[in-house]
């Protein structure tokens, strides 16, 4: 199993680093990525050149196949125990494609919340939610219990305070998991890193506020503790960390647990499985570290005589490969000796990752994608901030110019997601793709929706 880690070749698994200035490697791709007779990438049976032609650009394309095989690779890695992450890419398409093939769905908002009720037209659909949030309003807690969702995800004392005062007015009793901070830190950035003690996340085992926070949700009538959630970070490479994450929890559950009539049922691991985004870059695939965890949390049950289920939450896993993000060239500019600048019309709009983490992506030309890229690009947006970097060194084909289009791939995680309409540029448009079909199922963001919002 690869245990590579961001940026860093990978070694002894046989599989080469690819060759930066080379055609795009088709692993970056999503599954279905073939090349047209015209040498333009195509996704899902549909050519990207028409696709931007059709629905402009910036645009998000998803190849549904890519998304429903990650998807089976989860819930038979879990035994159908496993959540989609919604946070990484939700709208109410991707709702229901996750939940048609197996998969719960965890949301950490109202907003998220309400996206999944409207695709599915009620409530039928909340006990496939876990709800989320460190900060949950008591807004939000109520629609949850209201709507029956199957798991809430309690991360504090006061939000047991507010189950207590909700539960006097209504006799409601919700299923909680308690968000437990094992002490043990991703190998990945600071931001993203949710497992180590000063978190705002969860109750802290080596603070014994976890084993406090056990005590008082089984003594509690207002909830029903059904087991522990555990989380330690996003774009985590290392399957050993999150495998010693399990040791801690284990071992703490079977000390908190002991003694009560509630037995644990399940630990939730989380998500936080990391995806390769560069040519430099290979992970585990949700197989290999999905069936490496069940592999270690039946011998921790073994160990402490646990019988919980093992669940899980991967998010960016199932949809970051499936998408490419298509760019349309505005300008060039040349600062000689030092380097040559692309601007596209997109940016930190559609992708704050690279602004807000440092984090890098790859290019390519659609158009020519078998075409060797000798070329280095700053490939920049149309924002104004400086930092509005899409990929500091992008590779691109020899004399990439205006008017011509360039993607950036593995953008279907945390792209749309977090983009925000700064400068008053509405967010991309997004479709899926498959069988020669392309659906369109986010419109643009257009001005007019921005105004809307205006009042006087």
């Amino acid at each position: 199993m690869s245990s590579a880690t961001p940026g860093t070749p990978e070694t002894g698994s046989g599989v080469p680093a690819d060759d930066p200035s080379g055609p795009i490697p088709f692993r970056l791709l999503p599954d279905t990525s073939d090349t047209s007779p015209e040498g333009h990438l195509t996704i899902g049976g549909c050519d990207t050149v028409e696709l931007a032609a059709e629905f402009g650009t910036p645009l998000f394309v998803y190849d549904e196949a890519h998304l429903r095989a990650r998807c089976a690779q989860a819930v038979a890695a879990f035994d159908g125990g496993v959540a989609y992450a919604g946070k990484a890419f939700l709208c109410a398409a991707m709702a229901r494609l996750v939940v048609a093939e197996g998969m719960h769905i965890d949301v950490a908002s109202i907003g998220e919340l309400e996206t999944v009720l409207q695709a599915f037209g009620g409530d039928s659909v909340a006990a496939r939610v876990v709800m989320h949030g460190n900060n949950k309003s008591a807004a939000e807690i109520d629609r949850a219990r209201q709507t029956r969702v199957g798991r809430i995800v309690v991360d504090s004392f006061d939000e047991l305070d507010l189950l207590d005062e909700l539960h006097r007015a209504d006799g409601r009793v919700p299923r909680v998991l308690l968000r437990v901070t094992p002490d043990v830190r991703a190998e990945t950035h600071d931001y993203i890193s949710t497992g180590q003690a000063d978190s705002k996340f969860g109750f802290g085992i080596a603070a014994g506020d976890a084993e406090a926070a056990v005590e008082r949700a089984s003594e509690a009538s207002s909830v029903e503790l059904v087991g522990i959630h555990c989380h330690i970070g996003s774009q985590v490479f290392r399957v050993e960390s999150l495998a010693q994450a399990l040791g801690v929890v284990a071992r703490f559950a079977a000390e908190a647990f002991e003694g009560h009539s509630q037995q644990l049922r399940e630990l939730s691991i989380g998500g936080g499985l990391g995806v390769a985004y560069v040519e430099s870059e290979t992970a585990p695939s949700i197989s290999e570290w999905g069936n490496a965890l069940t592999e270690q949390w039946q011998k921790l049950c073994d160990q402490y005589g646990l019988t919980a289920r093992l669940t899980a939450e991967p998010g960016r896993a199932i949809a970051a490969g499936a998408a490419v993000t298509l760019y349309t060239v505005g300008a060039r500019k040349e600062v000689p000796g030092v380097r040559t600048y692309a601007a596209v019309d997109g940016g930190y709009g559609d992708n704050p990752r690279p602004m807000l983490y440092g984090s890098d992506y790859t290019a390519f030309a659609p158009a020519r994608v078998k075409d060797p890229r000798p070329d280095r690009v700053r490939l920049v947006g149309k924002h104004c901030e400086s930092g509005d970097v899409i990929v500091r060194s992008a590779p691109v084909p020899a004399g990439l110019a205006a008017g011509d289009l360039v993607a950036t791939p593995v953008t279907g995680a945390y792209g749309y997601s977090m983009g925000a309409p700064y400068n008053r540029i509405g967010r991309p448009a997004v479709v899926f793709v498959a069988d020669g079909t392309a659906q369109l199922v986010i419109r643009r963001e257009t001005v007019d929706d921005m105004l809307a919002l205006d009042i006087g």
